[in-house]
């Protein structure tokens, strides 16, 4: 890696990036007044800024990469690729890299999610699957079923759609009067929840709720959307063992879709290709995007079923075609990329040598960030976590959103090398799948540093 071509422009750099980059999800007056992180290059797990300095990704560039930064393998393909051609539109045509990908992706996803559309993002890919669900239904015999189930706290993306289906009010709110009614049942998540000898886990309501819902709307429904296993953006809320399996034996027993959103989940960050395979659930739509390029290009895909697929079947007459595209769709670049990742996770065993970075990852988090007292909770699968802080473990009080404890954190952590990302007051780590034992030894050494020195003991 080298920064030597930056110095003489640091200063300006610098005054655009603080003056006219728009940056997303940042207050933008207190972004300002902060020295910026301006990444010039990277290697392996770590950036460099254009200062010279290295920093561990340990947030996989906002958990898009997978094998690491600079890969061979994938340069090569893009590079190859761009000898070949840039882009032509799917648009009534087709492209090599596409075509091979989508044939991919039938063989690595759930069985019978047999057809592939492709976008650009993750919120572009969950907007396709509500507005095929919605679309199916209409147009196969069943126009009442323009409901859509999820859970509270769910964050599907940032389309008006997707906003839709999403719960989480900090995010959402404000777009209410744009937004269509969405039935939600409450997340299940339970760190301050009452608990009985009769009900350990204080989990009983939230079940009763989910199935309340079905009886409620399970007519009505089109879709259930669920983020399986765990919710990101909420703060990284794990699911108890078996909702999931629930939700699509409800789903099926009210003839409702179940459209699983792996856009996070997805390629290896729960210890399985997708979640859902954890309790063998096939979803009806997938959505797929971060680590579908292996972090190098915007890329998206929803997987769809036969049944849904053939549901838009019929003559020109009919109208019954999905109206829906994207220019960028099914990018020859971000396809070969994507092929490329794809077939690292088997030259590379990437899914098989994940497992004992997980162990350690679980040990290393049990050791030296569980007995701090910031730390009320830590919830993981796979190499996706997050750590809740409280201000006494005791009592569980929760900071103050205006201290900014999450924030505050994340930046101390830079002094130690690590670029880290919080939800509120939950510490996210979600580091690369290539990432090395020791690097998660000190991924998780500069947490916990960080933690004593904004936190305390």
């Amino acid at each position: 890696m080298s920064t030597d071509n930056f110095l003489n422009e640091i200063d300006e750099l610098n005054d655009i990036d603080r003056n006219v980059l728009w940056h997303p999800f940042t207050q933008m007056a207190e972004y300002r007044e902060a020295e910026p992180l301006i990444v010039a290059c990277a290697e392996g797990c770590w950036l460099e800024d254009v200062h010279g300095k290295r920093y561990l990704d340990a947030i996989a560039s906002l958990w898009t990469n997978v094998h690491g930064h600079c890969v061979p393998e994938i340069d090569a393909a893009v590079r190859d690729q761009l000898d070949r051609v840039a882009h032509s539109t799917l648009l009534g045509q087709a492209n090599v890299p596409s075509i091979r990908l989508a044939k991919k992706l039938v063989e690595i996803t759930p069985e019978g999610l047999d057809h592939v559309f492709y976008s650009d993002s993750g919120s572009t890919a969950m907007e396709i699957a509500l507005k095929m669900a919605f679309q199916f239904h209409r147009q196969n015999g069943h126009p009442e079923r323009r409901t859509f189930i999820g859970l509270s706290e769910a964050y599907h993306g940032d389309t008006i759609g997707s906003v839709s289906l999403g719960g989480i009010d900090l995010f959402h709110s404000v777009y209410r009067p744009l937004l269509f009614e969405m039935v939600h049942v409450p997340t299940p998540y339970n760190l301050r929840e009452p608990r009985t000898a009769e009900d350990p886990d204080g989990l009983k309501r939230f079940m009763e709720a989910l199935e309340a819902a079905f009886v409620t709307h399970g007519k009505e429904a089109a879709a259930f959307t669920i983020e399986p296993l765990m919710q990101g953006a909420a703060g990284m809320l794990a699911q108890p063992k078996g909702y999931l399996r629930r939700v699509r034996e409800l789903c099926d027993e009210y003839g409702v879709l179940l459209i699983c959103d792996e856009v996070a989940t997805g390629f290896g960050r729960t210890g399985t290709m997708f979640a859902c395979e954890q309790e063998g659930v096939r979803p009806d739509l997938m959505a797929l995007a971060k680590g579908l390029s292996g972090g190098y290009l915007p890329l998206a895909a929803t997987m769809a079923s036969s049944r849904i697929y053939e549901g838009f079947l019929g003559s020109h007459e009919e109208a019954r075609t999905f109206f829906h595209g994207h220019t960028f769709t099914g990018n020859p670049l971000a396809s070969a990329a994507a092929l490329a990742s794809l077939e690292l996770f088997e030259t590379r065993q990437v899914l098989e040598k994940i497992q004992p970075k997980i162990e350690h990852f679980a040990r290393r988090l049990d050791e030296w960030i569980a007995p701090l007292n910031c730390c009320g909770e830590i919830r993981r699968r796979g190499l996706m976590c997050g750590v809740e802080l409280v201000k006494d473990k005791s009592t569980l009080e929760e900071y103050p959103w205006q201290e900014k404890i999450g924030a505050r954190v994340c930046l101390k952590a830079r002094d130690f090398g690590v670029i880290l990302r919080p939800l509120g007051s939950v510490l996210v780590f979600m580091p690369p799948l290539a990432i090395s034992l020791e690097e998660i030894d000190l991924m998780v050494d500069a947490a916990r540093k960080s933690l004593v020195e904004v936190c305390g003991k």
